[in-house]
C-alpha cells in the first residue's frame, strides 16, 4: 500500500474553474517519500488577477505548460492502488475527478485521507489547520506557499509526522478511537489497520500513561503532589536572605543565562515598591507601561514574600490570555533564575476543567452520536487525556459544535461528587485546587475573585495579599459579578442537555438506564420522566413568548449600539413601559412551570439517589440535578430582573434585529461598585497591589482611585501610588501626527463625503508604509463604510486590507494573517485597542479615527452620570473623559512594543487640538513627538520620520 499526497492550484472553487497546476508525493508504508511529480497545467480561461496575487502563478508560466489530457495520463500511474491525501481533501479530490472525468477516465474511487480532519484528532491542542501554519509547527520548510508542489510536500511531510504519532499512541486510545470515529469512514478504517499493526507489536503498556477506567492518561493522581520545597535541599535559608541579596542572585542568574540581559530600571523601582507593599500592609496603584517588564515587577517580590513569612500571594489577571502567558512563558523562566524552589499555580473558573466522570459517562453511554462533528470532538479529547496534565479547556482546539459538546462535561459544582466520584483522584478541578492550596503563589483571574465572593470564599486558597493586573478592567468585572445577565439561549441550552430528540438527552439515558433497575419504584420513576419531556417543550415556548416580548420592547424606541450593531434598551422603575404588565405575566408563566419541573424533578432524583443500584443512574441523577440547580438560578435571577428588585441597579435588555428574539440579553448591574470593592477587598485584605499600563489621566491617579473605591486611604496612610517612567525613548520612537485641517465628525452620523476624503487619506499613508497598519475604530458601522472604499482605492497595489468583522471576527486569526503578510492594512474595532502584541516592523503606523467615547446613552453610563449629577458632578469630565482616556493610552500602546520599534500615530480626530478637553488626551500619553499639520502635508512628513537618512541623500 502506498498513500499518493496530491495539491492542485486552480483558477477559482467553483465548478467551472480549472486546474493550474499539479504536484504529487508517493509515501510507502514504512512512510518514506518514494517519488514525486510536479506540473503546471494550460488552462483554457485567464487565470483571474486574485489567483495571481495568491500563487504567483501568471499567463506566462502557463504559457508553454502541457495540456490536461497529458499531465492526467502522467498523473493516473500514481494513484494506481494508492490512498489519496490531501489537505482539505474534499476541494483537491473533487477537482480530480473532475479532471479525470474530462480526459475520459473513470473517478479515483479509492480511499481518502483528509490532513485537516486527522490534525483535528491527533493533534487538539494547535490553533490552527492553517497548512503554513502547521509547516512551521512541525518545522517542515515550506518557502513558497499556494504552490502544488511545495505544498504537496509539506503536506507530505506533515502526513508522515502523524502517522508516527498515530503509531506510537497507547493501545488503549487506539482501541477508543477506532470504537469512537465510523468504521465506514477512510479515517476509521486507517485507526482500524493502526490498531492492528500497534497490538501486533506491542506487548506491555508504556510506563508513560496512567491508565485508569479504559482511559490512557498523562496525568497521574493529583494527591501526589507535594508542596515545592518539601523535598528540597536546605542549601539555602531564605530566612537569612535580604530582599536585596535575593534581587542581586537573580541579576547573577538572568546575566549568565542570557549574555545581553540589562538591568530596567522601571522594573527594579517596581521589585522594591511591591515588596514594600506586601510588607508593610499598604494598597499599592503602580502604572507600569509597555516594556516594563510587569509581570516580573510583581513576581518576583511576590514570591520572596511568600515563601519568606509563608503568607499565600494570590495574582489575578483579567484575561486568560494573561494567565497562560505567565503560565507558558514567565513561570518557566523564573523556575531557572530564582535561587531557591518555588510553585506556582493556575486556577481558573471550574468550567474551564473537564469533568472525567462526565466525559466517561458520554463515551461510555447509550446516547448516539448525532454529527460528525460531536463524533471529532470526543476524539480529540481522548487523545488530548495522552497529553494533558491540566484538564483546562484552554489547551483545546474545538469547532462551535466542539465548545458546545464540551458545557456538557466540563466541571461544575452542582453535578460534583466531590470524595464519592471515581475520578476524585484524577480530577482536573481537585488538582488545580490542591496545587492552588500548596503554590505559594495563586495565578486567577478577576472573574474568579467575584465567584469565590458569591461561594463564601470556598473556591480560592485563603488569603491576605492579593496582586491585580490589568486593574482597569476590575470595576467593569466587579459590576458583572456583582449584578445579573441572563441570555435567551441559557435556558434553550439546558433543556436541550435534558431532552432534545426522541434519541438524545439526559432524561432519556436515564430512562434507559432506570430499565436496568430491579427497584419496585422504576415504573414511578419512568412515569415521571414522560411526565416531564412534554414540561420541557411547554416551558420552551413560553420561554420563547416572554423573550419575544423583550424582543418587541427594544424594538419600540432602543439606541443603536453602533458597535455591534444591535439596540439596547433601558428600564426604569420610576416608569415602567406599558408593554411591562404583559411581560410581567409571561413571567409568572415561566416561574410557575419551572418551579414545577424544577420540584418534580428534584423529588424524584432524591428516590434515585437513595434507592437506585446501577452506577450509571447515580451518575445521571446527579448531573441532572445540575441542571435544576441552573434552572433555579435562572428563575430566581429572571424574578429579580422583572421585579426590578434592586434600588442600587440599572437595568436594560439588549438585542440584534437581525436575530430577532434569541439575541435578547437581559442585564442588571450595580451603578457604583465602590463599596462593594472596599467591603470584599481593601478593607480586609492586608495588602493588594494593583497595577496596569493605563491607570493615570493626564498623569493623575484620581479616577481610577474614586471608581475602585480607594479614595480616603492615601490619607489613612494605607495606599501609596507609584508612576513609572516608561523604559523607551517615546520621543524619538513614536511620531503623532494630527491632520488639522480634517473635517470635524459630529455625533454618530457619517456622510459618504467624510468617508471618501478618510480612505483615501488612509490609503495614501498605507502606500507610504506598504501596509503595515492598524487602524482603530470606535464604531463596527463606520468600519464597514470605510473597508470597502479604502479596498477599491489599494487594489492597484500589493497591499491587502483586511476587516474586522468583514474577513473574519476572530482577532487572534486576523492578528495572524496580519503578521503572515507584510503588506496589509487592518481595520480593528473594539477587542483591538488593547491586548493586541505586534511587535517589529509588523507594524509601523497607527491610525485613530475617532476618540473613543463611551456612547453617552448606554443605560450604565446614563446610571452612573445621573449618579454624578445629584452629587453635583460633571459626568462628562468625571466619567467621560477619563474613560475615553484610558481607552485611548491602550490603543496608543499598540504601536511601540519594543526598544528597537519606530513608527506614527495619525490621530484623525481634531478634538484633541481644538477642544479644552483634548489636552487630557495628549498630556496622557507618554512623552511621543507631537506635530500638527495640513492632511495633505502628512505623508512627507511621514517619510522623513520613518527614514531620515534617506530623505538627507535626496
Amino acid at each position: 500500500m502506498k498513500y499518493a499526497v496530491i495539491d492542485l492550484e486552480t483558477t477559482g472553487h467553483g465548478i467551472e474553474d480549472e486546474i493550474i497546476q499539479i504536484a504529487a508525493v508517493i509515501v510507502d508504508e514504512q512512510l518514506k517519500v518514494v517519488e514525486t511529480y510536479n506540473s503546471f497545467v494550460k488552462p483554457s480561461v485567464e487565470i483571474p488577477a486574485f489567483i495571481t496575487s495568491l500563487t504567483g502563478i501568471d499567463e506566462a508560466i502557463v504559457a508553454d505548460a502541457p495540456m490536461l489530457d497529458d499531465v492526467i495520463l502522467n498523473v493516473i500511474p500514481l494513484l494506481d492502488d494508492a490512498v489519496l491525501v490531501a489537505h482539505n481533501a474534499a476541494f483537491d479530490a473533487g477537482f480530480l475527478n473532475r479532471a479525470l472525468d474530462q480526459c475520459g477516465y473513470l473517478p479515483f474511487v479509492g480511499r481518502r485521507l483528509d490532513t485537516i480532519e486527522m490534525l483535528r484528532v491527533l493533534y487538539p491542542s494547535i490553533s490552527s489547520y492553517q497548512l503554513g501554519v502547521v509547516a512551521q509547527l512541525f518545522e517542515v520548510s515550506h518557502e513558497q506557499q499556494h504552490r502544488a508542489d511545495s505544498d504537496a510536500m509539506a503536506t507530505a511531510l506533515i502526513f508522515i509526522e502523524m502517522m508516527k504519532k498515530l503509531r506510537q499512541m497507547p493501545l488503549l486510545t487506539l482501541q477508543r478511537l477506532s470504537v469512537l470515529i465510523d468504521a465506514g469512514s477512510d479515517f476509521g478504517w486507517l485507526i482500524q489497520q493502526t490498531e492492528q499493526l500497534v497490538s501486533s507489536e506491542t506487548a506491555l503498556d508504556s510506563a508513560e500513561y496512567d491508565y485508569y477506567r479504559q482511559f490512557a492518561l498523562r496525568a497521574r493522581e493529583w494527591t501526589e503532589e507535594k508542596p515545592p520545597r518539601e523535598e528540597a535541599a536546605a542549601d539555602l535559608d531564605i530566612s537569612q536572605l535580604s530582599f536585596e541579596q535575593y534581587l542581586d542572585m537573580i541579576q547573577h542568574n538572568f546575566k549568565q543565562k542570557f549574555p545581553q540581559y540589562e538591568e530596567r530600571t522601571a522594573q527594579v523601582e517596581m521589585f522594591h515598591h511591591v515588596y514594600n507593599a506586601l510588607s508593610n500592609d499598604e494598597h499599592l496603584l503602580i502604572e507600569a507601561g509597555t516594556g516594563t517588564g510587569k509581570s516580573l515587577g510583581y513576581l518576583i517580590p511576590s514570591l520572596y514574600y511568600s515563601i519568606r513569612k509563608e503568607a499565600k500571594v494570590v495574582v489575578s489577571t483579567h484575561t486568560i490570555n494573561l494567565q497562560e502567558q505567565l503560565r507558558h512563558r514567565d513561570i518557566p523562566l523564573l523556575t531557572e533564575v530564582l535561587p531557591f524552589p518555588f510553585k506556582a499555580s493556575i486556577f481558573k473558573g471550574r468550567g474551564n476543567y473537564l469533568c472525567l466522570r462526565k466525559f466517561e459517562a458520554k463515551v461510555n453511554g447509550m446516547e448516539p452520536i448525532s454529527t460528525n462533528d460531536d463524533m471529532l470532538t470526543r476524539a480529540q479529547m481522548v487523545v488530548w487525556l495522552n497529553e494533558t496534565e491540566t484538564g483546562d479547556y484552554e489547551e483545546l482546539n474545538l469547532s462551535n459544535r466542539g465548545a458546545e459538546y464540551w458545557s456538557a462535561v466540563s466541571s461544575d459544582a452542582d453535578s460534583c461528587l466531590n470524595r464519592a466520584c471515581p475520578w476524585f483522584k484524577r480530577c482536573f478541578y481537585h488538582r488545580a485546587k490542591h496545587e492552588s492550596s500548596i503554590a505559594d503563589v495563586c495565578i486567577t483571574n478577576h472573574s474568579m475573585l467575584f465567584t469565590d465572593i458569591h461561594a463564601d470564599h470556598r473556591l480560592l486558597p485563603s488569603y491576605r495579599h492579593l496582586i491585580v493586573d490589568e486593574a482597569h478592567h476590575v470595576e467593569d468585572v466587579a459590576g458583572k459579578h456583582l449584578g445579573i445577565q441572563i441570555a435567551y439561549l441559557q435556558l434553550p441550552q439546558i433543556t436541550t442537555r435534558l431532552y432534545k430528540d426522541s434519541r438524545t438527552g439526559m432524561l432519556l439515558s436515564l430512562r434507559s438506564s432506570l430499565n436496568e433497575e430491579v427497584d419496585d419504584h422504576k415504573e414511578a420513576w419512568i412515569e415521571t420522566i414522560d411526565a416531564v419531556i412534554p414540561q420541557l417543550q411547554e416551558i420552551k415556548d413560553q420561554w420563547d413568548a416572554l423573550y419575544e416580548l423583550m424582543f418587541q420592547l427594544t424594538s419600540n424606541g432602543s439606541e443603536d449600539n453602533a458597535d455591534t450593531g444591535g439596540v439596547v434598551y433601558r428600564i426604569s422603575s420610576q416608569e415602567l413601559p406599558k408593554q411591562w404588565e404583559a411581560i410581567a405575566a409571561a413571567e409568572s408563566n415561566v416561574h410557575i412551570e419551572l418551579n414545577s419541573i424544577i420540584t418534580t424533578v428534584d423529588k424524584m432524583l432524591n428516590d434515585i439517589k437513595e434507592r437506585a443500584e446501577e452506577s450509571q443512574s447515580q451518575a445521571l441523577a446527579v448531573d441532572i440535578n445540575g441542571a435544576m440547580r441552573d434552572l433555579t438560578r435562572i428563575k430566581d435571577e429572571l424574578r429579580i430582573f422583572v421585579k426590578l428588585e434592586k434600588n442600587d441597579s440599572v437595568y436594560w435588555i439588549e438585542a440584534n434585529p437581525v436575530y430577532r428574539f434569541r439575541s435578547v440579553q437581559l442585564y442588571a448591574a450595580p451603578v457604583d461598585v465602590s463599596e462593594q470593592l472596599q467591603k470584599h477587598f481593601f478593607d480586609v485584605k492586608d495588602s493588594i497591589v494593583l497595577t496596569s499600563a493605563t491607570l493615570t489621566v493626564q498623569k493623575s491617579f484620581q479616577y481610577a482611585a474614586e471608581q475602585l473605591g480607594l479614595s480616603g486611604y492615601e490619607e489613612q496612610g494605607r495606599l501609596k501610588t507609584v508612576l513609572l517612567p516608561s523604559p523607551f525613548n517615546y520621543r524619538e520612537q513614536a511620531l503623532v501626527v494630527i491632520p488639522r485641517d480634517f473635517p470635524v465628525l459630529k455625533g454618530a452620523s457619517v456622510s459618504d463625503k467624510y468617508i471618501e476624503k478618510l480612505a483615501q487619506s488612509l490609503a495614501a499613508a498605507a502606500v507610504e508604509t506598504k501596509g503595515r497598519m492598524l487602524i482603530l475604530f470606535t464604531s463596527y458601522r463606520m468600519l464597514k463604510m470605510t473597508y470597502e472604499p479604502l479596498k477599491e482605492l489599494l487594489a492597484g497595489t500589493d497591499i491587502t486590507v483586511l476587516g474586522q468583522g468583514m474577513d473574519s471576527s476572530n482577532r487572534t486569526k486576523l492578528t495572524r494573517r496580519f503578521l503572515q503578510h507584510p503588506m496589509t492594512v487592518l481595520l480593528g474595532t473594539s477587542s483591538f485597542w488593547e491586548g493586541v502584541d505586534i511587535p517589529g516592523d509588523a507594524l509601523v503606523c497607527l491610525a485613530i479615527v475617532r476618540l473613543p467615547f463611551q456612547p453617552p446613552n448606554h443605560p450604565l453610563a446614563e446610571a452612573k452620570a445621573e449618579l454624578l449629577l445629584r452629587k453635583k458632578q460633571n459626568p462628562f469630565m468625571k466619567l467621560s473623559i477619563p474613560q475615553a482616556v484610558i481607552r485611548f493610552k491602550q490603543g496608543f500602546g499598540r504601536l511601540v512594543r519594543s526598544a528597537q520599534d519606530k513608527g506614527i500615530v495619525i490621530i484623525y480626530d481634531t478634538r484633541v487640538i481644538e477642544t479644552y478637553y483634548g489636552k487630557h488626551f495628549l498630556y496622557s500619553l507618554p512623552g511621543p513627538k507631537i506635530e500638527t499639520m495640513h492632511a495633505d502635508q502628512m505623508i512627507v512628513r511621514m517619510r522623513e520620520w520613518l527614514n531620515p537618512a534617506q530623505v538627507e541623500v535626496e
